[in-house]
């Protein structure tokens, strides 16, 4: 039997498959038929339908969909956020929750892998060791008062991540350089000479703006055999300021590594397909719609604005037709209509009147004024805005009311099903932002600091470049996911911890705060009460909330 398929179209007529087929040596194939009158299986890959026949986009890979393109993209996406409320508010929203004003370190080295392979003595105690020296010192480096962290010495690294951050949403990319500065050390208390730099990522390009080639895709020089990024080429300055116009048709080549291992280029975006070298910005999917809504809430605020400037007018005793017959009767009729022309002029001349700065309308005789009602705004304009945020929801994981900050429509429940799916989005941004950009500032630093001999290390441990995975595991505690019910949530919270569900250190982090200092707190105002002779609070009990609740419904069941 023979196995070709014979494809026709909706006339019957025979089409190219575009490959060769045993069926032309042969004869031709049976025709197979769809129940439903089409010859194709999936409506997906209908080419004649009225929804489906001219849709017909190209199979290419993302640098080609992407570089090309990449400029304009990102510039209707500046625009549109610099001049759009909602654009705006969404992109601080996301901000807000996975930065907010910084990031906070918590080291935590993975000793149980480090004494696997090294045999030393790592364990759980000198991991917490390392673990409060290494947060002692990063403060001390990323919130210097001098801004030593910053190459232009203008942001602390909390701030240096909010903008990176900032720059993946609207640019679709992150992009810094390190440098190294041995001339900072002892200079304004700086200790270090690891220094970070912020770059536009509209920088990073092909040098003289030449097309992709085989090891060139939008400014990334890779390695031919592997796909390795090798090197970022960037621009000296930005392509069109007129006042750096040598500067800006020059390149420089700048390794993603050092020979000694010293990372150079710190680039992060989120990647959607394999072999993608270039990010694009999360409100790229929905930035035509976006811009028709705002442009709809201006038409809007405009019509109802013109409707109020113009609600009233004059009405004449004459309309167009009496007064074209008056023009065509004698001289007479004119000449009346002239007479009574004259006198409305004068009129309105000598009898002025304003209320308010506003001038008042001042009728002559047979003159009356016509009010004029205006639909804007239209009744169904809200649902409808409302619903079109909806687009917004979709493409940035916020939710309505985060977006609108309008809470009037949502009850407990569905408030927190909205934040609790959002927080999942955001906390996704965040773990990819923190994996991509912020550790591996950390492990630039942890280097540093490590090599000057100011961590704990036990006899025989390995180097920083031995092991810089092990030494550089952390996590990154940012703002608060907070609580819409501020009784029910942290008693959750308790019971989770009691039924071995989760740790204060994690409860902790999801609040963005540090389960140590929590306890050191705790154990200062403990103190504090024994020290002034006052008995502690149930809430500061060691035995915890669980013993609270426990105690608390005992002397309810015992009282008579």
């Amino acid at each position: 039997m023979n196995d070709a398929v014979r494809i026709v179209d909706v006339n019957g007529k025979p089409m190219s498959s575009g490959f060769p087929s045993r069926a032309r040596a042969s004869g031709a194939p049976p025709l197979i038929t769809i129940p439903g009158g089409t010859q194709f299986a999936y409506e997906a890959s209908n080419i004649a339908s009225q929804e489906m026949g001219n849709w017909q986009p190209w199979i290419r890979s993302p640098d080609s969909e992407i570089n090309p393109f990449r400029d304009r993209m990102v510039a209707r996406t500046r625009d549109q956020v610099r001049n759009d409320g909602w654009s705006t508010g969404g992109v601080t929203r996301i901000l807000d929750n996975v930065v907010g004003t910084h990031l906070r370190l918590s080291a935590a080295p993975d000793y149980r892998a480090l004494k696997a392979r090294f045999r030393g003595a790592f364990d759980a105690t000198w991991a917490m060791e390392f673990q409060r020296a290494a947060e002692a010192l990063w403060r001390g480096y990323s919130e210097s008062l001098g801004r030593w962290n910053d190459v232009e010495r203008a942001l602390t690294t909390g701030q240096q991540f909010r903008l990176a951050m900032r720059h993946k949403l609207i640019d679709g990319e992150g992009l810094a350089l390190a440098y190294w500065m041995p001339e900072r050390v002892g200079r304004g208390a700086a200790n270090y000479a690891t220094c970070i730099r912020l770059i536009d990522p509209d920088r990073l390009s092909n040098p003289y703006q030449g097309p992709d080639t085989k090891n060139m895709r939008g400014g990334i020089e890779i390695d031919e055999e592997t796909g390795e990024r090798v090197a970022a080429h960037i621009r000296r300055a930005q392509q069109n300021d007129w006042y750096l116009s040598v500067e800006a048709n020059q390149w420089e080549r700048v390794p993603f590594e050092d020979d000694d291992g010293f990372t150079r280029i710190i680039h992060d975006f989120d990647r959607d397909r394999a072999g993608q070298h270039r990010g694009i910005s999360a409100f790229s999917p929905i930035l035509s719609h976006a811009r028709m809504l705002a442009r709809y809430y201006g038409l809007e605020l405009q019509q109802a604005s013109l409707a109020a400037a113009l609600g009233t007018y004059v009405k004449s005793p004459y309309d167009p037709a009496l007064v074209q017959e008056a023009l065509g009767a004698d001289d007479a009729a004119a000449q009346e209509l002239n007479v009574y022309q004259k006198m409305r002029a004068d009129w309105s001349d000598e009898r002025p009147a304003y209320f308010n700065g506003v001038k008042v309308p001042t009728l002559a005789p047979g003159e009356d004024i016509v009010s004029v009602a205006s639909p804007h705004p239209h009744s169904g304009f809200s649902d409808f805005a409302h619903e079109m945020l909806g687009l917004y929801s979709a493409a940035t994981g916020l939710s309505r009311e985060q977006i609108t900050q309008d809470w009037s429509r949502t009850n407990y429940s569905s408030a927190r099903a909205a934040l609790m799916e959002s927080w999942k989005t955001l906390m996704r941004r965040r773990g990819e932002f923190t994996a991509n950009f912020a550790t591996p500032v950390y492990a630039l630093w942890l280097r540093e600091a490590m090599e000057n001999g100011e961590l704990p290390l036990p006899a025989g441990a390995p180097s920083f470049l031995d092991a810089p995975t092990d030494y550089s595991r952390c996590r990154w505690l940012g703002p608060a996911r907070g609580w819409i019910d501020p009784v029910k949530e942290p008693a959750g919270s308790v019971l989770r911890m009691e039924a071995g569900l989760a740790t204060l250190e994690s409860e902790g982090a999801e609040q963005g705060v540090d389960w140590e200092e929590v306890a050191d707190q705790r154990q200062i105002e403990q103190k504090a009460y024994e020290d002034r002779g006052l008995p502690p609070p149930k809430w500061a009990s060691i035995q915890g909330a669980g013993d609270f609740f426990k105690d608390d419904s005992e002397s309810k069941a015992q009282t008579p």
